[in-house]
């Protein structure tokens, strides 16, 4: 095992095949002296990466569609240099065309690729983080999520959920294992039933009015919360952080579990 020496960040990066955002990135992240792994689905697109004179960097093969080729990339990454300390989750695939006219198959097999290939990396990483209660998580997300044009609604959906999961899993504790949080989560499973919640009826009722529309709103949003969110989404990304903090009562376990 080359176990990587102490103050060198050790960066795990995914989609790494040339001419595109991961190769860019392991490239940079060589150049500031980490020690990379960069994968793709096949080893002789990485060749470029492997025999690059400017940078030294380690080469994997992985598929990001099959979790037994993730969690052997994971295992492989962390025999040869004791820990990860970055994963960037970058591998994705485009999918571009009218929405309603796409193929299911291409909508499955973009968010198998962009979402569900994410999650699986994720998942094999953070037990490992979990345990050194230390790591960093990079997810490629896109603008399009927020600004989505009328042929990459696939795509841009897609990333939409990659933003999503990102903020979920940035705003639980540092690297804690979930259990002191299980109160918390069925209370979160109860958040929007509590009493005081906008009854079914009401917004069956609002939402029947506005699709009844000569011309119907192009979004719309209505309940107790809506309004709330909607300008929450506005919010500076530490404010939204505190918010829910508070509001799912994340900052109170971890200052008991600090006692």
């Amino acid at each position: 095992m080359t176990e990587a020496e102490e103050g060198e960040e050790v960066v795990f990066v995914t989609g790494c095949t040339p001419g595109g955002i991961g190769h860019a990135l392991a490239v940079e992240f060589a150049r500031r002296k980490c020690r990379v792994v960069a994968t793709a689905r096949s080893l002789s697109s990485l060749e470029a990466l492997r025999t690059n004179s400017l940078v030294t960097l380690h080469t994997l093969e992985l598929d990001v569609l099959s979790e037994r080729s993730v969690e052997e990339a994971v295992r492989s990454v962390v025999d040869m240099f004791g820990r990860i300390d970055i994963l960037v989750n970058n591998a994705g695939v485009h999918c571009v065309g009218p929405l309603a006219e796409l193929p299911m198959a291409l909508w499955q097999s973009t968010f198998d690729t962009n979402v569900f290939g994410t999650m699986r990396v994720i998942k094999a990483v953070v037990p490992h983080m979990a345990s050194r209660r230390k790591g960093k998580i990079v997810n490629v997300g896109s603008v399009s999520a927020l600004v989505p044009s009328p042929w990459t609604g696939a795509y841009s959906s897609s990333k939409a959920a990659i933003h999503c999961l990102s903020e979920s899993l940035r705003n639980l504790p540092e690297w804690r294992l979930y259990k002191p949080f299980e109160r918390a989560i069925r209370e979160r499973v109860e958040f929007s039933q509590k009493p005081g919640c906008t009854p079914t009826d009401a917004f069956a009722n609002k939402t029947v009015d506005a699709a009844l529309r000569r011309k119907p709103p192009p979004w719309f949003s209505y309940g107790q919360f809506s309004t709330l969110a909607a300008i929450m989404y506005y919010f500076p990304i530490w404010l939204r952080d505190v918010i829910a903090r508070r509001l799912f009562k994340l900052s109170a376990i971890e200052n008991d579990k600090e006692k």
